[in-house]
């Protein structure tokens, strides 16, 4: 399917850059561990190779507190899209790098990231194609395929558990993209794995997806979703109050649905002007044929009049759908920004440094760190674009 080919090529695009301001002797590199034990779960990626992750022991103060990172990587919604898949590092462990770059949020280093350097880090790797919540396979004797998300989730908890997760005083469960829809997905039961008195906190980052019409007012994304939580037997997973209550359960993959059923202190950081979202589900290429947008999609000062008052109408619902979550989450937090971007935790430059981009003079990561420490409410939204000079739009 073209759209999903679209999904995976700018993600990686974005998940896979190296961020700019750190010498290369000050990047942290993290070898994988593989999940070996994970076959007795059924936990596979979807070429049937095992799950993995990358852990950087904490340290100090932060020795018993864990953050966990789902990567985020896109998805695949029918056979074709997830045997291509399979044979990429987006579906098999055994195509991944072994060691990864831990930038951010999951930096090391106290300048680079405050509240969290002196944590256990961990990176989630993501093979399943569904955001870490699928459970079936597809076999027809001569190929297989194994949609087994929420088992390799289950399977790395289980592994961390023993190793220090299962007494965390302090946790945090994260992601970017289809990670930080992931967090949406398993923020609840993250929590029935730790102790009753561990405070246990959840971040979504560029992973509130709206369902939406598009351009030429069809619901190309909802249709995406409806097809992949099919194929890959997602809707067993899905939060069953959310499934219960609406005619379409499989929308419950979709964020602002299943947000109201979330009872772990929240906390979303997007852009208004995502440019994910921006590019395939507000104007896919199966609504722009003849291209009009495509000089728009690339530079937004190049956008007209008409076609800024769309990206406003886009950032407005975005705001309408936060809004309840907004006033009246007393644990809860925001941070959207009016850049156009995609995932802003995992890249130092747009985390924290010196010319981050910045709400009410704050940056992200000192948003993040105020609200999970509870030093002060953190709900901020920024002013339309292009009023926000502190902006990395960083386009693929």
């Amino acid at each position: 399917m073209n759209l999903n080919i679209g999904f995976v090529v700018v993600v990686l695009a974005l998940l896979t850059s190296v961020p700019l301001r750190i010498n290369a002797q000050e990047r942290l590199l993290v070898p994988m561990t593989v999940v070996r034990n994970a076959s007795a779960l059924g936990a596979f990626c979807l070429d049937g190779s095992l799950p993995a992750y990358h852990l950087h022991r904490g340290f100090g103060a932060g020795t018993n507190n864990w953050l966990l990172q789902f990567e985020g990587g896109g998805w695949c919604n029918d056979l074709a899209s997830c045997f291509e898949r399979a044979n990429t590092r987006r579906g098999s462990t055994r195509l991944m790098t072994k060691f990864e770059v831990f930038s951010g949020i999951l930096s090391n280093n106290a300048s680079f990231n405050p509240d969290f350097y002196n944590w256990n880090r961990v990176k989630l790797r993501y093979c399943d194609g569904a955001s870490f919540a699928g459970d079936a396979e597809f076999d027809n004797g001569t190929s297989l395929l194994y949609f087994r998300g929420q088992k390799i989730w289950d399977a790395i908890i289980h592994d961390l558990l023993p190793k220090g997760l299962g007494c965390a005083r302090k946790a945090l469960l994260s992601g970017c993209s289809a990670g930080g829809l992931a967090s949406f997905l398993h923020c609840q039961n993250f929590t029935n794995y730790l102790p009753e008195n561990a405070s246990v906190k959840c971040l979504s980052d560029a992973g509130f997806f709206l369902d939406k019409r598009d351009i030429s007012l069809n619901y190309t994304m909802r249709s995406f979703y409806k097809n992949l939580v099919s194929l890959q037997g997602v809707e067993q997973n899905l939060e069953k109050n959310c499934t219960s209550s609406l005619k379409l359960p499989y929308l419950c993959f979709f964020p602002q649905y299943a947000l109201k059923y979330i009872t772990t202190p929240f906390f979303i950081l997007n852009s208004a002007y995502d440019v994910f979202q921006f590019h395939h589900i507000l104007v896919p290429s199966s609504s722009d044929l003849h291209g009009h947008w495509n000089h728009c999609k690339l530079n937004p000062a190049a956008c007209d009049e008409t076609q800024i008052e769309t990206l406003q109408g886009f950032r407005r619902d975005m705001l309408l759908t936060l809004r309840v979550f907004f006033k009246y989450s007393r644990r809860g937090g925001m941070f959207i920004n009016s850049c156009f971007a995609h995932c802003q935790s995992e890249s130092q430059d747009t985390w924290f440094g010196d010319d981050s981009p910045r709400i009410q003079n704050k940056t992200i990561a000192e948003a993040v760190g105020d609200w999970y420490f509870s030093r002060r409410v953190t709900k901020e939204i920024d002013c339309a674009y292009p009023c926000d000079s502190t902006c990395h739009n960083l386009i693929p």
